[in-house]
């Protein structure tokens, strides 16, 4: 707190002072709202048990995406002012919707346009991904602690109970989850590094009772947290990352494109068809993928655009978010109350 409280009336006294040191603090803070708008998303993503938002589908694989269709229309990646060029709360990113003719000539240049490879588009894109993965680590720790928490305290777990209710219920997917909440259950004592590491670096729904099970049965924070972030951050969003660029980068669709071109090669009658067929599709990518010449004419936008319609909905989702958090303590404060009373009674019912 002493270290804290140091650090903290450093800054602001920096920050009050004048002096060549401003546009030092200027672009630390750009770093640090940078890595934070980052984190947060992903801890919003995550938090909840599986009610938070989506932010993948939201925000960074949309990134992902623009980001990979600029670079394929300019055919070079140093589109960024900075690391920190990239969406975040009240901005967007300068290089959106910048003219190719201000980056400078294309760097990858190949006869059928620009092809710019995927190794050169994921290091810009990297970091963004490494701190939603981070994030998303950071969510699943609620579970784990609230869990430990009971286990050391002798009782057990609200949401342990709200799985075991949700066994009476019909449906196949509702079997298919019990069937793997039984598989957990069996060998949650046997958890380990590589368990934890596995279950955290494919999309999977169920990581939060994964997480619980680690606190119930007493798995060291380091252990679980470590594999965690290692899954999540490293693994699972390099392989979301990596699949969004092959699609945006033509690579993905190349590959399908081939095969297909060679499934109906022995198709009776469109051999002689899928030559100028291939030719007419690829004329036509090659006019939306090749980079755009300036253009002086000034178009007046409607200030009711799709961003203003987009945020409007994030929005309502973000409230939607908060008020089941609200309703759920609420139901959890009734349920004891609830039980609080019945016990009461009970005991009354007894001594009469």
């Amino acid at each position: 707190m002493l270290l804290s409280t140091v650090v903290g009336a450093l800054g602001v006294l920096l920050m009050t002072i004048d002096g060549p040191h401003e546009k030092h603090l200027e672009e630390l803070s750009a770093y640090f709202q940078f890595g934070l708008w980052w984190i947060t998303l992903g801890v919003a993503s995550s938090i909840g048990l599986g009610s938070g938002l989506h932010t993948f589908v939201l925000y960074l694989g949309p990134h992902i995406a623009f980001f990979t269709i600029k670079a394929m229309q300019c055919g070079r990646v140093d589109l960024k002012s900075a690391p920190y060029d990239t969406i975040q709360l009240k901005r967007g990113p300068s290089w959106l919707d910048k003219d190719c003719s201000e980056f400078g000539p294309p760097l990858f240049l190949t006869e059928d346009g620009s092809r710019v490879p995927l190794s050169s588009i994921l290091p810009q894109v990297q970091l963004e991904a490494i701190l939603w993965g981070i994030g998303t680590a950071l969510g699943e720790l609620p579970p784990y602690f609230i869990s430990r928490a009971a286990s050391l305290s002798g009782s057990k777990f609200d949401a342990m109970d709200e799985l075991d209710d949700s066994s009476t219920e019909n449906g196949a997917i509702t079997t298919h989850l019990n069937q793997i909440k039984r598989w957990l259950l069996t060998h949650s004592q046997h958890l380990n590094f590589f368990t934890i590491l596995v279950l955290a670096s494919v999309p999977n729904p169920l990581f939060d009772l994964a997480g619980i099970m680690c606190g119930q049965f007493g798995i060291p924070f380091w252990k679980f947290f470590l594999a965690t972030v290692i899954g999540k951050a490293i693994i699972k969003t390099h392989i979301q990352t990596v699949f969004i660029i092959s699609v945006c980068n033509n690579q993905l669709l190349d590959w399908i494109e081939n095969e297909l071109i060679w499934i109906l090669s022995h198709v009776p009658g469109f051999a002689p068809v899928l030559p100028n067929l291939v030719a007419k599709l690829h004329a036509i990518r090659a006019r939306y993928l090749k980079p755009q010449p300036p253009s002086n004419i000034k178009v007046n936008k409607w200030d009711f655009s799709f961003a203003s319609m987009w945020n409007f909905v994030v929005w309502l989702m973000l409230m939607n978010f908060f008020i089941k958090i609200v309703n759920a303590t609420a139901q959890r404060y009734l349920k004891k109350q609830q039980e609080k009373e019945i016990a009461a009674l009970t005991k009354k019912s007894r001594s009469d």
